[in-house]
């Protein structure tokens, strides 16, 4: 469930609502209604049913007034909520906690900085590269020795290929990518967005035949070789037919899919469409239904084999030889290429790669740089030193205790109003160590320091959004109401509807009049090859064999003979079920989609109640619909509700 959706529909008024908390009565502003003692002046509806109806002019008096009892029972449902205290449960705090973090987001980054990366990687997405590395694993916490060994070991091996060495042999030689022993560190093509920010950025500022300097990442030193750079493939929407075959299949399961692949493949070179053997034939259900279309795709978005047939194919309609691939086998038509899309409308997609990408880091800096700068940031070094001396091997094991450092108390910095002590880094680090024994603990302490600065500055920006932002202030209420009326909605309404069986039950049966079956035929239609398998076909069902084994018996040898499909129709929900006598017995043969196509008719089902079971869904819909009316006739029972009818008509005027 979308809860972020949810809870938008659950509150039509919220939002609105909250700019006009109190409103001074007077002559031109009066007291519409009061709910639960809580008064609601004119402008506070009004501007919350413009907000929600988007209407200018004189209002329609019918829409007021359905519009009001609306907000009445908002307002009813938010007056419980919090006369039950959900407000103070710790899943809701808790809940509350983790939407603020996200709606927090977009003003914790550097806006002039991500636009910079955005605009940056789509200019890199113009431009296809092709590269090799040589990787050297280094951990982002090794020791400085360690660091400094494994570049010196970097520059010798780019030395030697500088000096003629093949980049390929020395790849497969002294790679520590495990994939360099088979592909002599190939990576193929690859577009801006793919690899890791220092590594892209490494790849697209060297020239093709040329090789990188060492580059770290958080995997260790790469050595880079570009082989290519080429105009960007763009975009290229296929369709395909495919045969599961997976890799580790048996012998058996991969001939008999490579032999119903040929036969696909022969009946298209004989003429048949490409779109009506994908939806008769294709294992990959979600594109054959529309004749195996698949959305567009560029560099790097599908395995290589896949990606290299299509992108092969030179016009629209053209379609492959079968293709194999670690799914299975696959025959694809290409059905349009483009160039790749628009910065507008690529802008969204990439601003959410770059916030997930390690190039955030960069926008990330920038922020932390700017909150510093913004409040005043005053470190005290000495007292620093002091800390991270005192720190000791226990650290390494991650069984440090902040007992080692008691009495520590004094500053490590000022933010805006806020101090940080020792004693508060002692508690982060308390809370945040871990085994590390490839280094010293001044160097995790230093390390851990850095952190607890950044998350420090970011946790005191994000403390101060309300006060800097009022729309950030207004929102946060929203999903503070909006929690509080799914939480409540789904105690009264959505949980007690699925646990009350009983009540379920007792609604069905009052209501089972509701939940009618039309006229239904239980029947199989068989989809026979030609008329010789229709023929061989009936003669089977005469001898009363099952559908699984004449689907046995006829696909034999060929897995195209014969489909079946067996169910219990309504008219309108098979073309070819409408099409026939509803009769039992066997139809006469159609001819559909180069097809034979005849029906066994095992019974003809007359109108009935759906049982619970059968409709469970709908049932279930309506029983929670029936709580909720009845519920809000609780509601207002309990809560007092008196509507100004003068004021009321006043808005008509």
């Amino acid at each position: 469930m979308n809860m972020k959706k949810l809870i938008s529909g659950l509150l039509l008024f919220a939002l609105a609502g909250n700019f006009c908390q109190v409103v001074a009565q007077d002559a031109t502003n009066p007291v519409l209604m009061t709910i639960a003692g809580s008064p609601v002046t004119k402008s506070e509806f009004e501007k919350v049913y413009k907000k929600n109806n988007n209407k200018e002019g004189a209002y329609d008096m019918k829409d007021v007034r359905e519009y009001l009892e609306l907000y009445i029972n908002y307002k009813l449902k938010v007056k419980e909520a919090e006369e039950e205290k959900l407000d103070t449960s710790v899943t809701f705090v808790n809940e509350l906690r983790g939407y603020r973090k996200q709606l927090a987001q977009p003003y914790m980054t550097d806006k002039e900085v991500t636009d910079a990366l955005i605009k940056e990687a789509y200019e890199r997405m113009q431009k296809d590269v092709r590269a090799s590395h040589i990787l050297l694993n280094v951990a982002p916490d090794a020791l400085p020795k360690d660091t400094i060994a494994a570049y010196n070991r970097a520059m010798k091996i780019r030395d030697l290929i500088t000096k003629g060495a093949s980049f390929e042999k020395m790849a497969r030689d002294s790679s520590e990518d495990p994939s360099a022993k088979e592909n002599g560190g190939d990576l193929g093509y690859f577009t801006g967005m793919q690899m890791v920010y220092p590594f892209e950025t490494a790849a697209y500022n060297t020239k093709p035949g040329q090789v990188s300097m060492p580059v770290r990442t958080k995997f260790g030193y790469h050595i880079i070789k570009v082989v290519d750079i080429r105009d960007a493939q763009g975009e290229i929407k296929v369709a395909h037919i495919m045969i599961k075959s997976p890799a580790n299949a048996a012998d058996s399961v991969a001939q008999q899919a490579k032999a119903k692949v040929d036969e696909i493949y022969a009946k298209l070179k004989g003429g048949d469409k490409f779109e009506d053997l994908a939806t008769k034939f294709s294992d990959d259900k979600g594109s054959a239904k529309s004749g195996g279309a698949l959305p567009p795709f560029g560099t790097g978005r599908m395995v290589p084999e896949f990606e290299k047939a299509a992108f092969a194919l030179k016009n629209d309609g053209d379609y492959s030889e079968p293709v194999k691939t670690s799914y299975g086998w696959h025959i694809i038509k290409r059905l349009e290429k483009k160039a790749v899309p628009s910065m507008e409308e690529k802008k969204n997609e990439l601003k959410t790669q770059v916030a997930r990408d390690s190039r955030a880091e960069v926008s990330k800096n920038s922020m932390i740089s700017r909150i510093k700068k913004d409040y005043g940031f005053k470190e005290t070094p000495k007292n620093k030193d002091l800390f991270i001396n005192a720190l000791d091997t226990t650290l390494q094991n991650g069984e440090w205790s902040p007992e080692k450092v008691k009495g520590f108390n004094k500053p490590l910095f000022t933010l805006g109003t806020q101090t940080y002590t020792q004693e508060d880094f002692a508690k982060y680090i308390n809370n945040h160590q871990s085994k590390k024994q490839n280094t010293t603990p001044k160097q995790i302490g230093n390390s851990l320091y850095n952190q607890f600065v950044d998350e420090s500055c970011l946790n005191y920006e994000e403390s101060q959004l309300e006060n800097k932002y009022p729309e950030f202030k207004a929102l946060m209420q929203e999903y503070r109401d909006g929690i509080l009326l799914f939480d409540l909605t789904d105690k009264k309404v959505w949980s007690k509807a699925v646990k009350d069986s009983s009540g379920l039950v007792a609604f069905h049966e009052a209501n089972k009049n509701n939940y009618m079956w039309d006229r239904r035929c239980d029947a199989i239609i068989y989809t026979c090859a030609n008329e010789d398998i229709a023929s061989k076909t009936r003669k089977l069902l005469k001898k009363k064999m099952t559908m699984v084994e004449i689907l046995t018996t006829i696909n034999k040898d060929s897995q195209l003979n014969l489909n079946t499909k067996d169910g219990k129709f309504v008219k309108g929900e098979n073309e070819i079920i409408d099409s026939i006598v509803w009769q039992k017995g066997l139809s006469p043969n159609m001819q559909k989609n180069n097809s034979v196509v005849f029906v066994d008719v095992i019974n003809i089902l007359e109108p009935a109640p759906k049982s619970l079971d059968e409709a469970k869904g709908i049932i279930t819909a309506d029983y929670q619909n029936h709580l909720e009316k009845e519920w809000i006739k609780q509601l207002r029972a309990k809560y007092p509700v008196v509507v100004k009818e003068d004021v009321l008509n006043s808005l008509g005027k």
